[in-house]
């Protein structure tokens, strides 16, 4: 396939952007206190820049310290300190032939109690302190920090208007003063002119996401009763007179680019009439194209409806490339467009469609740097391609409170974009025992150093725990990281042995130097729960067992058991999920949880938190209340245990003393866990040798 629009040039105002790829906005956490640039996050941007992309818009970019910082680790422009750091990154950016442009933000009442003037303090404090600062706030400020802000014992975060908490933050806000507000827009519009003083090529105003100017615009969180609320004109105003401020200091050809959610969503989350839909979104869209904008980047969605603008692995790709389409029907601007894109035919045939101008890639560009110049040299097979697993986001937002930075499951040198390997294997065999994702990158990676690399398997298919992660409803996607772990693998030089077990006389016949162990694990199964109406998750997910129009018991509400609970209730069974601890899917991260438990509540699940499973019967299960201690009988066809699983290391534990070769144990094998944990352990693993 030729990608004819997706390589032509297109001018943002009187920029030139060399192809339509923008990288689009993404925290990782790579700063530090004072705001400035570091070698990291430069590093990050300037392999995207190395890797092709057109443009790049930077992370969220504080323009105050007080209210308006997000993060520890956020790049910053509030102050001219900043400029010099933004300037050299900028410089390297466009030694690449890519733009950058920075996005300017607040992030009002989605902001944390806790963070409120921490920031200024926290730069203070780190000049004196140095280093020990960081662990001191980390280790012992931050935690007891996080229990008075669940009892909202911390100050106040902004808001147009006094309003409900946002979730994820739940934080308590108070209302902007009017010399509050003309505040905040001259600190966006100085933010502005030290970008224009820092060589970079434009701006780009947050209005998405449910941030500070998005809160404006939505009449559920601006409530005002001046010139600053009320009517769309009144609720605009905030954002104007930031674009007329920057116009004034920056001139009429400095880009201005809005990313703005064009729909809230919460019609998606069952609360209709609250908020702005499409057409109010249109209204917005029409009226900063004729106030002369130069770009709009359009998105959707906010905090309260946190999964339609960072869609979970379910989404369907360009489930809202309708959002876009309906922009460019009453703009006269390039039109810039995330929509879940995760393939270049896709974004080929969205802009041939005239859905977008230019295509907006976040999580590709974390997984695959190198997306664009793939693509361009016609190695699109060996793209690195985003599953959707939101780990880099989670990742953020735990690591923020270790003043530490992002990652993402598939691409373990985020975060370490400089670093080469060292070539010098020089033949050197490793032998690669189990073709998960741990396997697989060690075998790549290993490769890639110049090693003998064989991959043994026991199965006919590489995929190990992912073989079961993918069969879920709409979790397809999830298999794309074996598939593109095992085309770069043997494309970098590994071979593959498939449906052979690997033994200790089997590896002798081999005679490795090393031996990387990647047997992955076991469902756990307890033997006083056997019997012939139970089960694991593995047999149902594996097809090994197979359900329909039953009544079936769900032995635990990790996210296996919620997702395998999926797939029962879309054959036609009623599902019960027994879970001891008081809350369904306890650890969980939020956004999986928020997608699961619609579908399930609507198939008719029955859950029972605070409940653990006491006896398996012919006919259902006894379990008993842990705190009122009472037992019922659940009457149910099949049991099905989703109680974890367990490292299966034994071939590492027969082999691990062996005096011939060294034995290096990751992935499930080492420990149970995600794939993140996966390709972490198998990359130290590579490094770990010589």
């Amino acid at each position: 396939m030729s990608y004819d629009l997706l390589f032509s040039p297109i001018n943002i105002g009187n920029v030139e952007i060399k192809n339509r790829v923008v990288m689009a906005p993404m925290c990782m956490g790579f700063g530090q206190f004072n705001g400035k640039v570091t070698d990291a996050m430069m590093n990050h941007y300037v392999e995207r820049a190395k890797g092709g992309v057109g443009l790049i818009i930077t992370e969220i970019t504080r323009i105050n310290d007080i209210t308006g910082a997000a993060s520890f680790g956020q790049l910053g422009i509030s102050h001219d300190y900043q400029i010099a750091g933004l300037k050299e990154m900028a410089s390297r950016v466009h030694s690449y032939g890519a733009k950058i442009m920075v996005e300017l933000h607040h992030p009002g009442r989605q902001n944390l109690g806790l963070m409120i003037g921490t920031v200024p303090l926290s730069v203070a404090c780190d000049k004196i302190m140095g280093s020990a600062y960081a662990k001191l706030l980390t280790g012992a400020v931050i935690p007891p920090g996080k229990k008075l802000q669940d009892k909202d014992i911390v100050p106040r975060t902004v808001a147009p208007s006094k309003c409900e908490k946002s979730k994820m933050a739940e934080s308590v806000n108070r209302g902007l003063t009017k010399s509050g507000i003309k505040k905040l827009i001259r600190q966006f519009v100085d933010g502005a002119l030290r970008v224009q003083k820092a060589g970079c090529d434009g701006v780009e105003l947050h209005a998405a996401h449910g941030y500070l100017i998005q809160q404006f615009l939505s009449p559920f969180t601006n409530r005002r009763n001046d010139e600053y609320g009320g009517s769309l004109e009144n609720r605009m105003r905030f954002l104007n007179e930031i674009i007329d401020g920057i116009r004034r200091e920056c001139g009429k050809d400095f880009p201005i680019l809005v990313r703005l959610s064009v729909d809230e969503m919460y019609e998606k989350i069952g609360e209709r009439n609250k908020g702005y839909n499409l057409e109010e979104g249109l209204k917005i869209a029409k009226a900063l194209s004729d106030k002369g904008i130069d770009a709009i980047d359009v998105s959707s969605g906010s905090y309260d409806t946190f999964n339609y603008w960072l869609e979970p692995t379910t989404f369907e790709c360009g489930w809202r490339k309708n959002l876009a389409k309906e922009v460019k029907k009453v703009v006269d601007i390039p039109v810039i467009a995330a929509n879940l894109i995760r393939s270049p035919q896709q974004a080929e045939e969205q802009l041939e469609e005239g859905i977008q101008d230019m295509v907006s890639l976040g999580r590709p560009l974390l997984a695959d740097p190198h997306w664009v110049e793939k693509v361009q040299e016609g190695r699109e097979d060996t793209i690195k391609r985003c599953v959707c697993c939101l780990y880099c986001f989670e990742s953020m937002e735990n690591n923020a409170y270790k003043y530490s930075h992002g990652h993402c499951s598939v691409n373990p040198f985020i975060g370490r974009d400089s670093q080469v390997l060292i070539r010098n294997g020089n033949g050197r065999k490793v032998l690669v025992i189990g073709s998960g994702v741990a396997g697989l990158t060690c075998a790549e990676l290993f490769a890639k150093r110049g090693f003998d690399v064989t991959v043994i398997e026991k199965e006919s298919e590489v995929g190990g725990q992912i073989n079961l992660a993918d069969k879920p409803p709409h979790k397809e996607k999830m298999h794309w990281c074996v598939e593109d772990l095992y085309v770069n693998a043997k494309n970098s030089g590994a071979k593959f042995v498939f449906n052979t077990q690997a033994d200790a006389d089997m590896i002798e016949k081999y005679a490795p130097q090393i031996v990387i162990t990647a047997t992955g694990a076991n469902a756990v199964y307890p033997k006083p729960f056997h019997g012939d109406n139970v089960c694991t998750v593995t047999e149902i997910l594996n097809g090994e067992v197979v359900l329909n129009d039953k009544k079936v018991a769900v032995i635990g509400s990790g996210m296996t058991g919620l997702e395998t609970s999926e797939l029962l209730c879309e054959k036609g069974n009623k599902v019960t999920i027994v879970e001891m601890a008081d809350s369904i899917a306890p650890g969980a991260y939020f956004q999986h949880v928020d997608d699961a438990m619609p579908k399930l509540n609507q198939a008719g699940t029955v859950f029972m938190p605070s409940t653990k499973l006491v006896e398996i019967r012919p006919d259902g299960i006894l379990v008993e209340n842990t705190k009122t201690h009472i037992q019922q009988t659940v009457s149910c066809d099949k049991v099905v245990l989703s109680l974890g699983c367990r490292s299966n290391n034994s071939l590492y534990e027969q082999i691990k003393d062996n005096k011939n070769y060294r034995v290096i144990n990751v992935g499930d094998s080492l420990k149970v866990g995600r794939i993140a944990n996966a390709t972490e352990e198998a990359y130290q693993a590579v490094i770990s040798v010589d």
